[in-house]
């Protein structure tokens, strides 16, 4: 007896606060797939990094042992400074002495990472001035592009989305979340034809050391806004065309970031994906106000229901409560 009301009153538990057992256990996968990822990473590329690490330290042996002038102190601090001017995109070879960081292209570009917030990261402010302004820059630009992509793609959503679907459902009489799983299926492929596949082709091509898994690589950290900076296109020595090229890159992440918001909103509206959102999400509750107005409409309402009730029982008594008589003598009329 005493198990079953245990039992009931969990299950009872349970249902009263469904919603936070779900954000609970979403919390909990969340940090689950968090370290299923470090355990990944650091299982993958450990032994590469180790690889490099014995590697470079060869080379630096090899090097002191072929230039005996020179001690390692002195080699250990250019090599620092070489690696900090590394660091702000500036290289000291002299296949790369021809490029500038902060030409009017290569300006542009930076300041469409930092809108963008994808942030590569290979070209960073070198003075003090130029890191006061990106600070300002940055606190105006990026609220303005978030209101800038959210205008564009509601104006899309609006031809690309909502009208089709609109469409089909009216004239070929379709089930309309069928249409939309559809639809966004299909814009999802054209989404990566577009802007995944033929790109890294693009640039594999046009970059001589990138093959097509790290073309397609870069596209995708790009148009997520990742932005790790490890491949960054126009940056050889020998790019012919940067400028143009440059350009042609910043117009790219423009439009691909915003054909990804668009195909991101068309999966949000999905009815299935709203209910799986409601699942995680507080119930609205109702204000205190329309609670009492409510309430008192309510009674209000019982209150008339009642009195209007007793009034045609007091008028069906009037009209229906007559005396019976038992013969026709008893009527005093008669009488």
């Amino acid at each position: 007896m005493l198990q079953s009301l245990a039992s009931n009153s969990c299950v009872r538990l349970i249902q009263t606060h469904k919603s936070t057992w779900y954000f609970v256990s979403l919390v909990v996968g969340y940090l689950l797939y968090l370290i299923f990822g470090a355990v990944v990473f650091s299982s993958v590329e450990l032994p590469y990094e180790d690889l490099l690490r014995q590697d470079l330290r060869t080379i630096k042996k090899q090097f002191l042992q072929e230039n005996d002038c020179l001690s390692e102190e002195r080699l250990e601090q250019f090599l620092r400074k070489a690696l900090e001017a590394s660091n702000y995109g500036v290289s000291i070879l002299n296949n790369a002495s021809a490029n500038w960081n902060w030409d009017f292209t290569s300006a542009l570009f930076f300041a469409s990472t930092v809108l963008s917030t994808t942030g590569y990261g290979h070209t960073a402010p070198l003075s003090d001035g130029g890191k006061a302004f990106c600070i300002i820059y940055s606190m105006i630009g990026i609220p303005f592009t978030l209101l800038f992509l959210t205008a564009v793609v509601q104006r899309i959503m609006v031809f690309s989305t909502r009208r089709p679907i609109t469409y089909i459902h009216t004239h070929w009489g379709l089930s309309k979340p069928l249409v939309a799983i559809v639809h966004a299926t299909v814009l999802a492929m054209l989404a990566v034809s577009c802007f995944f596949l033929i790109p890294a082709a693009i640039f594999s091509a046009l970059e001589e050391n990138w093959n097509f898994l790290e073309s397609f690589y870069f596209c995708f950290i790009s148009l997520s806004t990742i932005g790790l900076g490890d491949y960054v296109p126009g940056e050889a020595a020998n790019q012919k065309f940067r400028e143009l090229y440059k350009v042609g890159i910043t117009v790219y992440l423009i439009l691909g970031l915003i054909v990804m918001l668009v195909v991101l909103e068309t999966f949000c509206e999905l009815q299935q994906l709203k209910q799986l959102r409601k699942m995680f999400y507080l119930k609205k509750e109702k204000p205190v106000d329309r609670l009492a107005i409510l309430e008192h409409d309510q009674l209000s309402f019982t209150t008339v229901s009642n009195s209007g009730t007793t009034q045609s029982q007091d008028k069906s008594q009037m009209f229906v409560s007559v005396p019976t008589l038992a013969s026709p003598n008893d009527d005093p009329m008669i009488q």
